[in-house]
């Protein structure tokens, strides 16, 4: 474990991800609109058709690093555990595709490790393993991931919550304000979004009606 549970719990309320292929602005407009909005916290996602690579995906990286620090939003890497460890990012994300979580719990030391799970075995391994939080998803259908995992609805997270998991969760997949609520209900710590936030005419209110809507259930 690299951070204390309850805090991880605060950090995962509205948890925006966005590389440059996700955005209908500049990434960097996008991200402090967001944060403006109420995100707690950021995951720098640089994947998809036309993503950037090497030096610039690197620049880009350290630029909206630089704006999460401003605000005190930690800054999480997905995948990209060597960018992660050159740039002192506060954590990353993974998921089943990559090393081991145990792997990089090595490599990364205390920062923050999130990993994306499908079911109980997953979440088993991955806490066992050394996870901070897991993603769960898709809840609902989503066209961020091309190659996405059958949508699970809340079925899953209702069973992590009823096994008494000991780590937070985090819904992902065609999240938005209005089907926030059913999520919380089945036991999320808070939501993860993608084009809610990237490609809304206003990124800060659309992260405030998230965050409202995230608070409303948070007892």
């Amino acid at each position: 474990m690299g951070i204390n549970t309850e805090v991880m719990r605060e950090l995962l309320r509205v948890y925006f991800i966005m590389g440059s292929v996700n955005c209908s602005q500049k990434p960097e407009d996008i991200l402090r609109s967001a944060i403006k909005g109420g995100i707690s916290l950021f995951q720098f996602r640089e994947k998809g058709a036309g993503c950037m690579h090497g030096k610039e995906k690197e620049s880009l990286a350290k630029k909206l690093q630089a704006i999460c620090k401003e605000s005190n939003i930690p800054f999480i890497v997905n995948d990209d555990i060597e960018l992660a460890i050159h740039i002192n990012a506060d954590g990353v994300h993974i998921g089943q595709e990559d090393e081991p979580a145990d792997v990089v719990r090595r490599k990364i030391g205390s920062k923050i490790l999130g990993v994306s799970v499908h079911n109980k075995i997953e979440a088993d391994a991955a806490v066992r393993q050394g996870a901070d939080y897991l993603g769960i998803g898709p809840i609902y259908p989503t066209s961020t991931k091309k190659d996405a995992k059958t949508v699970q609805g809340i079925t899953f997270l209702k069973e992590l919550k009823s096994a008494s998991l000991q780590i937070p969760v985090v819904g992902i997949g065609g999240i938005n304000s209005k089907n926030t609520p059913p999520i919380m209900d089945a036991g999320a710590d808070g939501v993860s979004v993608i084009t809610a936030i990237s490609q809304a005419d206003s990124p800060e209110k659309s992260a405030r009606e998230l965050k409202e809507a995230v608070m409303r259930k948070v007892h």
